[in-house]
């Protein structure tokens, strides 16, 4: 990450009695009052560089002998954002990296630090390290972009924007011509100065993004039509297993009830668990709506997790269904533990209705004509859905409290003519007449 270095003077802000200051023979002449923090500092330097503080200086009637007070309590960035630029007027040496530019940026926008009030002031510098060296880097770009959406989403354009571009172009590049460094932790991927990039390098550091921004950053790739659907599916694959539990593997229920006599501090918890459902249930639901509609952009077993996870975070319907009918077109890719898809009321329960209804779409493709080859494939495709179903049931068959009619219906929806032999079944059967009986 590239940094920029302003001023050369130590640093002598302190803090006293809540009251941060700066060291110095003169006494303080101006009073700021940001957030919950009251600074005492000097009209000389800060006024010199800040167009708003000349203003409001000048438009506050006070006695001549007192510190002018003024309130900033709107500054982006708060407290953090207004030392950087208050340090700067006094000299004072700061370093500025993508990780506080933005703070930098819109709090030395909001004081009017332009070239209209001084030479060489802040927001020059800082549009200039924006140009030259943020938009240059790629997690620069990404971490410029994460703090400018976080702190205003799309209204800060002149951040947002520009970097948004700059990512898209890295990412349009030649693997070959990759020469920065980023993120790759995938198993089976050792690197190595010898080893090619990878065509999917850029997908673990986008990963990073908000869902939105994610989005943008997708689908602006995307309408370019210059890298394969698998590509863009690969970078969904990779930030829906950074942001969405598979639900499966980490158990709980998503619709708990705190009773009246549970402490405060437990609906709280209630309340951000909650906050944090509806945060996962918009990146799921956007996620599956950049599905690209190629076969093979996904595989099967990913559309299942998302299923799972559709379970758990309550998704709407139509999410659910078009999950449902991507994954039975794709069965056949998928595991019998990939059917498991908990009911969102009971972990330790199954929802046997969701795997019948990707089973039926799947079977529902032999319903339409289809050419030789195409049969021949979908023949395949069908010995492995058997097995992996078998194997299902066999999985449903150890629970003791599985009603008999319903293993029955289950047992029931594969036709007989499926089936090269009936083994598998008979497993499932007998498993379930043993853990029964």
């Amino acid at each position: 990450m590239k940094y920029m270095k302003l001023g050369s003077k130590p640093d002598t802000f302190y803090t006293e009695q809540a009251v941060r200051s700066v060291v110095s023979d003169i006494p303080a002449d101006l009073i700021i009052h940001v957030n919950n923090t009251k600074y005492q500092l000097h009209k000389f330097p800060l006024l010199l560089k800040c167009g708003l503080l000349q203003r409001l200086c000048s438009d506050t009637e006070a006695d001549e002998q007192l510190p002018v007070p003024v309130a900033l309590h709107d500054i982006p960035g708060g407290e953090e954002a207004f030392e950087i630029c208050a340090k700067f007027c006094y000299g004072i040496a700061i370093s500025i990296s993508a990780s506080n530019f933005v703070l930098a940026t819109l709090a030395a926008r909001f004081l009017r630090m332009t070239e209209h009030v001084a030479k060489a002031n802040l927001v020059s510098k800082l549009d200039t390290f924006f140009e030259s060296c943020v938009l240059h880097g790629w997690r620069d770009s990404i971490a410029a972009l994460q703090a400018a959406w976080r702190i205003s989403g799309w209204s800060e354009s002149r951040i947002v924007q520009p970097c948004v571009d700059s990512i898209v172009e890295k990412i349009l590049l030649p693997p070959s011509q990759v020469a920065w460094s980023y993120t790759y932790t995938r198993p089976g991927y050792a690197k190595r100065p010898h080893q090619s990039v990878p065509k999917d390098w850029w997908t673990e550091d986008i990963s990073e993004l908000d869902i939105e921004v994610f989005r943008s950053v997708v689908s602006t790739v995307r309408a370019t039509r210059m890298l394969p659907s698998p590509l863009i599916g690969e970078a969904l694959h990779v930030y829906a297993c950074k942001h969405l539990p598979d639900p499966l593997y980490t158990g709980g229920s998503a619709n708990g009830h705190a009773s009246q006599s549970q402490s405060s501090s437990f609906t709280a918890a209630a309340a951000a668990a909650e906050e944090a459902l509806a945060k996962q249930r918009r990146v799921l639901e956007t996620v599956v709506t950049m599905i690209p509609g190629d076969v093979g952009s996904v595989t099967g077993r990913f559309l299942l997790r998302l299923l799972r996870v559709a379970n758990y975070v309550g998704a709407s319907s139509s999410t659910r269904a078009q999950l449902i009918r991507q994954a039975g077109s794709q069965l056949d890719e998928a595991k019998a533990v990939d059917l498991l898809i908990p009911l969102p009321s009971d972990a330790q329960a199954y929802d046997v209705g969701a795997a019948e209804a990707v089973l039926e779409h799947f079977l529902a493709q032999f319903q339409r004509p289809a050419a030789p080859d195409e049969r021949r494939r979908m023949s395949v495709a069908m010995e492995k859905v058997v097995r992996i179903f078998d194997e299902y049931l066999k999985t449903i068959a150890l629970d003791s409290e599985f009603p008999i009619g319903k293993f029955i219906d289950l047992a029931e929806c594969l036709p007989g003519i499926a089936r090269s032999d009936h083994d598998g079944l008979y497993r499932a059967v007998d498993t379930y007449l043993k853990v029964t009986n």
